[in-house]
């Protein structure tokens, strides 16, 4: 009985808790001071890091010990700051050219190209 007394109480305690911590939230960022984790690379440091790579004199590598941070950070700026394609990748193109080079059929089913094996019945 006493246990369960206690329980309740560190359950009341634990959601007053996550009530307090999201009025908080939500408090910070109606000032606009709740912002997540900064980034490690500065705007004028991320634009340095996009010229020095296109420019092909550094790898990731080199340019991650030069700018002190890691690799996936390197990779993650320079994904971030290249320009997006207008046109989306057809992820799937590869099959119609396997299917052309060998004796398989391809077949469009509700726009998606599907390979399938040609079947020998070995008859006629």
């Amino acid at each position: 009985m006493l246990f369960n007394v206690l329980a309740v109480v560190a359950e009341f305690e634990s959601d007053l808790i996550r009530l307090r911590t999201r009025e908080g939230m939500k408090v910070a960022k109606a000032k606009g001071r709740l912002r997540g984790k900064q980034s490690k690379l500065k705007p004028n440091q991320a634009k340095h890091l996009l010229e020095l790579h296109d420019s092909g004199t550094y790898t990731q590598a080199e340019l991650a010990e030069l700018f002190g941070v890691g690799r996936s950070t390197i990779y993650r700026t320079i994904q971030r700051l290249r320009p997006k394609s207008i046109e989306p990748e057809r992820p799937f193109a590869h099959r119609a050219i396997v299917a052309e080079h060998t004796n398989q059929r391809t077949t469009e089913i509700s726009g998606n190209s599907v390979v399938q094996p040609s079947v020998d019945t070995g008859c006629c």
